[in-house]
């Protein structure tokens, strides 16, 4: 009989459904086996991210013992800084190595093996490069030399400190973070002379410029030498550097009759932050402000009575020697003598390879190295020079007036720093610090003969005949890195000082009235505005209506720099021509100079040069100005069109000026790790403002003092308190730093957010 479609499709069926429930059953225990296998996972990764990175945030409350004296207290706020309040200052700092430790390990751990040369043991080949330089400067030896001449009350300072440190290591062994979770390591103990290595990679930090003396020396071999001192004059500076702005304004100009101190420190910014904030109390020290991982007592804050701020003073405390050395033998000639170089091998640990084997030869002038001309040089530095560590930091922490503050300042060595002051009694004050070396014969601003004997050092600047000022007329002092020493300063001046852009705008901004009030302050760290970049701009327009030039290709860009009021906004395109103009010209110049050597000149002296040059528009260097300038935003406008287009009125500086802070082992984990990074951000800012802002540095920290009433002073750092990935104090700065928002800087009402109880005994 024969069946209709429907029929036989029916007829069917049964065997099908067969089939059918069979894929299902399959396919349902295929997906509840990926299900399972993605909640193992999941527990797995909770359990990892629980044991690596939750475990290992501090106790902040509750009770603890400790090898103190007698009972203390660590109150921290909403913000996570902690508030030590301890019976005497051998516990305080003790109690600040071990909070430090809390939050910071990793970063003081990262700190003393980049000074020693020690990070490839732990990190592997990629940091082998950054290890030989430390060893070659022979940051470790000079530490534990420094470590061994220290004085017996500035060792029980350190010695606290490292307790602090290793009581903590001892307390939480096996959960310190994240970081040496990944890295499969456990710090070793802390010792006076880690702490010393934290100390002295700032000072590199912030005084490091032989290879700038190396460059202009190579320039100057096939240039012209006239040329090339214009563009690298010994006495001003401005390319981005770590440098700080630092003021104070007597009570004539303030709300409240009393004085007003306000301090932003520019460093290159890192994760966690460079400054780690702390409240010291304990009978004659109650102080607070900002304190370096790895270091006791406060750099920057105030105490009950006084405030200061510090800015790098930039002078040259390095000069390179030309050694007539034997590699072979270590002889090498000094005043028609022969004397032996000692010499020096490292050792360099790499993690997962052969270990590295450095050999150094040290003359009287330093540790010798060779560069690619096959000469050797020696390198004689402030910092490894016997003395040339001293820490008056507690003095200076419990300081009640101006020659207190001032007899503490004697002792510091470095690096060079300009200190700002100001106390309760309505007085405010400069001094100028450091261990300064007077130079005999010479400038210090490229190598010099080293076997002649007659490029020596002559002690140092006495600290009396440093710059320093008390209560000035005008009742305004500001230092912004510009050289504070007089024309006609009896010793030689050498240094890459800043030029007056940022001192003349903050001068000009709080000399334009009175009535100021902490808050206020806060608007000229932040200001913006470029004296330079808009001097940039109207040679540009001048150059343009004078010559006239046909086409349309230059004409959007000269009528966005023509309306722009010189604001380096990160939204502004007048900025970024500016900016791209700028160096096309810090391009073009040099090689008039220094044919095939111009990428040599990246040094801090381009933009004071660069404006002298178009002010004064001497002959021999371009043929017409006018036509250079021309070119060279022909240039800057081709440039930026790679980037952002070929419509200029589009552009946005901040995309040009994009700053990303990574976390340098977290933040390079892969799909999770830029969640641990802060940005992309668009930043606002140049060098030349007074918010100094690059994709390298900017403000580390903003802090303003208001000496009428302490409770009303404000305090912030950029990212937070933490370097716990999982902390809430991680990153709950960074909004507020963006925008140029600060907090309370508690000291005498600490609201407290939690307590932790520290009981003598182990």
């Amino acid at each position: 009989m024969l069946r209709t479609r429907g029929e036989r499709r029916h007829s069917r069926t049964p065997g099908n459904a067969s089939g059918i429930i069979k894929v299902r059953v399959t396919s349902q225990r295929i997906l509840r086996f990926t299900n399972l296998s993605i909640a193992i996972l999941v527990l797995l990764f909770l359990f990892a991210a629980y044991w690596t990175a939750w475990r290992p945030l501090p106790k902040t409350s509750g009770t603890i013992r400790a090898p103190i004296s007698q009972l203390a207290h660590i109150d921290r706020d909403g913000r996570g800084v902690p508030h030590i309040e301890a019976a005497e200052w051998k516990d305080a700092i003790f109690l600040q190595g071990y909070v430090t430790a809390q939050d910071r390990m990793w970063q003081m751990d990262a700190l003393r093996r980049l000074a020693a040369g020690e990070l490839s043991e732990v990190v592997g080949k990629s940091t082998l490069e950054l290890d030989r330089e430390a060893r070659r400067l022979r940051m470790r030896r000079a530490a534990e030399e420094h470590a061994r001449r220290m004085a017996p009350e500035e060792r029980a300072i350190f010695a606290e400190y490292a307790r602090g440190v290793n009581h903590y290591l001892e307390q939480n062994r096996g959960r310190y973070g994240v970081e040496f979770a990944l890295l499969r390591y456990d710090p070793r103990p802390w010792t006076i002379v880690d702490s010393v290595l934290a100390g002295m990679q700032m000072f590199l930090n912030l005084t490091s410029s032989w290879k700038e003396d190396i460059a202009k020396m190579s320039m100057r071999q096939k240039g012209d030498a006239a040329k090339i001192d214009f563009l690298l004059p010994a006495r001003t500076g401005a390319e981005p550097s770590p440098g700080s702005n630092a003021w104070a304004i007597a009570g004539s100009r303030t709300a409240s009759g009393k004085p007003i101190l306000a301090n932003d420190p520019h460093l290159e910014f890192s994760l966690p932050s460079t400054w780690y904030l702390i409240h010291l109390k304990a009978p004659g020290l109650n102080v607070t402000g900002a304190s370096l991982p790895g270091l006791p007592a406060v750099i920057i804050g105030h105490n009950e009575r006084i405030a200061w701020g510090v800015t790098n003073l930039h002078f040259d405390v390095q000069d390179l020697y030309r050694e007539k050395l034997n590699p072979q033998t270590g002889q090498y000639e000094y005043q028609g003598k022969v004397e032996q170089a000692r010499l020096e091998n490292e050792v360099i640990q790499v993690k997962g390879d052969t270990p590295d084997r450095l050999a150094t030869w040290v003359t009287r002038h330093g540790p010798a190295f060779i560069t690619e001309d096959k000469a050797y040089f020696a390198l004689r530095w402030t910092a490894t020079e016997p003395g040339g560590f001293e820490y008056p930091l507690l003095d200076l922490n419990r300081a009640r007036n101006w020659t207190e503050f001032t007899a503490a300042l004697t002792r510091f060595p470095g690096p060079g720093q300009n200190w700002t002051y100001a106390d309760v009694d309505g007085n405010i004050g400069y001094h100028a610090a450091g261990k300064l070396p007077v130079r005999r014969n010479f400038r210090g601003d490229i190598p010099m003969d080293g076997s002649a004997g007659e490029f020596e050092w002559d002690g140092y600047i006495p600290f009396d005949a440093l710059p320093s000022f008390y209560n000035p007329a005008g009742g305004v002092i500001v230092t912004a890195n510009q050289n504070p020493f007089p024309a006609e300063y009896p010793y030689g001046v050498n240094g890459t000082f800043a030029p007056p852009y940022r001192s003349r705008q903050i001068r000009a901004l709080l000399s334009a009235r009175s009535g100021w009030k902490p808050a206020d302050m806060l608007a000229v760290q932040k200001d913006v505005y470029s004296g330079f970049s808009q001097f940039l701009a109207s040679q540009a327009v001048q150059a343009y209506d004078r010559k006239k030039p046909s086409g349309r290709e230059l004409a959007d860009s000269v009528e966005v720099l023509r309306a722009w009021n010189g604001q380096m906004d990160k939204d502004s395109p007048a900025a970024l021509i500016a900016d791209l103009l700028y160096r096309e010209l810090r391009s073009a110049v040099p090689e008039r100079a220094a044919p095939g050597k111009g990428e040599l000149y990246s040094t801090q002296m381009s933009y004071a040069a660069i404006e002298r040059l178009l002010r004064e528009r001497p002959s021999g260097w371009f043929k017409d100005w006018d036509d250079t300038i021309l070119q060279e935003l022909r240039d800057a406008v081709d440039a930026g069109a790679k980037r952002q287009g070929s419509n200029v009125r589009g552009w946005r500086y901040g995309a040009w000026n994009d700053l990303t802070i990574v976390n340098p082992i977290a933040g390079r984990l892969p799909v999770i790790g830029k969640y641990f990074n802060v940005g992309p951000n668009w930043m606002s800012g140049s060098s030349t403002t007074v918010k100094q802002t690059t994709p390298r540095l900017g403000p580390s920290m903003r802090m303003v003092v208001d000496l009428s009433n302490l409770d009303n002073s404000l305090q912030n750092i950029t990212i937070g308190e933490s370097g716990h990935v999982l902390s809430r104090h991680y990153a709950d700065q960074w909004s507020a730093y963006y925008v140029g928002n600060s907090f309370p800087m508690q000291f005498n009402k600490v609201e407290s957010k939690s307590s932790l109880e520290v009981q003598p005994g182990r």
